[in-house]
């Protein structure tokens, strides 16, 4: 059987969620081995519930004004995913097992992470330290998830380009670009045990790369 893969993205209420339909639709080309069992988003209505009426995936609405770890625990009961990726998904993690559950971030970690680093205001500030020589390319990483926003071991990242007249759109799209065609590359090598972490000790992590 292959393994079940629960997906957390938030959307907007008018558009976003091509993260995760670009898993689902390699999934269904087989590039991504897994079933992806639902969709969670924190908007009741927008991109993400668009999609996944579209492609037929369960959805489900989430939203807990304490983001607490019984909230998480429910979905988890219901979807019984054997892993949980995080694709755009905007809100604090508890509850979840740090060993199962993954998160994509389109900028270099940890510099670039935190509490509202997203988006457009993660791309602003990567211009800011390109314009004043702090770096050099931007990134797309992926790391496991802990409580903290976006400090989890980083198990996979690609460089990317910043041009000099970059405005954060611009870099914006670049990066996507990037994050759909490496995202469910490695959500495969997760979903099939070849990046693993014990969800302790980060000397446990193996198999990560840099590209």
């Amino acid at each position: 059987m292959k393994p079940r893969l629960l997906v957390f993205a938030s959307g907007s209420l008018t558009g976003g969620g091509s993260g995760f339909e670009n898993l689902v639709e390699h999934a269904a080309k087989g590039a991504l081995k897994a079933d992806i069992v639902g969709v969670v988003s924190n908007h009741a209505n927008g991109g993400v519930r668009e999609r996944a009426e579209r492609l037929h995936v369960p959805f489900s609405h989430f939203y807990d004004m304490s983001w607490s770890a019984e909230g998480y625990w429910k979905l988890v009961e219901e979807y019984k995913p054997d892993f949980v990726a995080l694709s755009g998904w905007l809100k604090p993690v508890r509850g979840l097992n740090p060993r199962t559950t993954f998160n994509i971030h389109p900028a270099p970690l940890p510099a670039f992470g935190g509490k509202g680093l997203y988006g457009q205001y993660v791309h602003e500030a990567v211009l800011v330290a390109f314009r004043e020589g702090r770096v050099s390319v931007s990134a797309v990483t992926m790391h496991f998830v802990t409580p903290e926003y976006d400090r989890g071991p980083v198990f996979f990242e690609h460089a990317v380009r910043i041009d000099p007249d970059d405005t954060p759109e611009t870099l914006g799209k670049r990066v996507k670009d990037a994050e759909h065609f490496w995202q469910p590359r490695i959500t495969n090598l997760v979903v099939q045990g070849h990046i693993r972490w014990d969800g302790e000790n980060e000397v446990s992590l193996t198999g990560e790369m840099a590209i």
